[in-house]
């Protein structure tokens, strides 16, 4: 494996949606999440992990070092078991070897991605492996403008069951974004990489490439055209960063050219980095 990052970094996507659902709320009927009191549209970073995740698990294929943990596979009390039965542990002791944890926490920092990457809560169970903080965090993302939610009518011609037979078409409703463009802001530690998870160099071209990817291999009926637009990252020169991330992030701006009609394509925005305003010792690298 590849050296550990040195590098402190900050991060900026920003993705858009056409005619889709981007993030349901479970407590809103699945309806596309908004902030209640500006209408803007939110994505969380839960739903942006799900995606890294997913994409690392495709192209790594469970390829050594790089498994996932938060997936939907075996129970994370028997994935906790068998890093202790792997490091040739002692087995149901619920924690109260300090030292069998820290090595099942090891473990699972070099065999899981997500964690290496991500950190995880992994205190639960007979054979806890501790709990990680991990290097690279990323902020909820927000819609530049106002989202509208469009109702759209849709009809099922197949039939489900017998008593159904011979009734007209069965109604549903969908619930779409007709258009949005999202911002979100990401964080990579390289002091948490280096004493706590060994985030490396490889990682860092993984968890890149999987962003700008992130949607490429998720298409489906609510999320059929959903793009990462641009990934500007900010590399520091020190591992401890040599500016505060927000004046970083100010550097950006994302203006609609034309205030006066709706935003329905990202050609209607305006994205600016203002080189200027970036303090020495930091570096800008667009990546796409």
């Amino acid at each position: 494996m590849s050296e550990t990052i040195k590098n402190r970094y900050e991060f900026v996507v920003l993705f858009d949606i056409e005619n889709g659902n981007p993030n349901g709320d479970p407590d809103a009927g699945n309806l596309p999440r908004v902030d209640s009191e500006t209408s803007h549209g939110i994505v969380t970073d839960v739903c942006v992990k799900r995606k890294i995740r997913n994409y690392v698990e495709l192209v790594k294929n469970d390829e050594e070092y790089y498994n996932i943990l938060i997936k939907q596979d075996d129970l994370l009390n028997s994935k906790f078991k068998k890093a202790y039965e792997a490091s040739g542990l002692k087995t149901g002791q619920k924690g109260k070897d300090k030292r069998s944890v820290q090595s099942a926490r090891e473990f699972m920092c070099k065999n899981y991605y997500d964690v290496r990457t991500f950190g995880a809560v992994m205190s639960t169970g007979d054979d806890p492996c501790g709990i990680v903080r991990g290097p690279v965090q990323i902020n909820f993302a927000r819609s530049i403008d106002p989202v509208f939610i469009q109702e759209i009518t849709i009809t099922r011609i197949a039939v489900t069951n017998e008593k159904d037979a011979g009734k007209d078409n069965e109604m549903g409703r969908k619930h779409v974004v007709p258009y949005a463009l999202y911002k979100t802001e990401g964080y990579v530690s390289a002091l948490l990489a280096q004493k706590v998870t060994g985030f490396n160099e490889d990682d860092l071209e993984l968890l890149w490439e999987a962003v700008i990817n992130m949607f490429e291999h998720d298409h489906s009926a609510a999320r059929g055209k959903m793009t990462v637009r641009r990934l500007i990252v900010f590399k520091h020169d020190a591992p401890l960063g040599n500016a505060p991330a927000h004046k970083l992030f100010d550097a950006i701006s994302v203006e609609r050219k034309d205030k006066t009609k709706p935003a329905r394509a990202y050609t209607d925005y305006q994205i600016t980095v203002d080189m200027d305003n970036v303090p020495a010792g930091v570096t800008v690298q667009e990546k796409l």
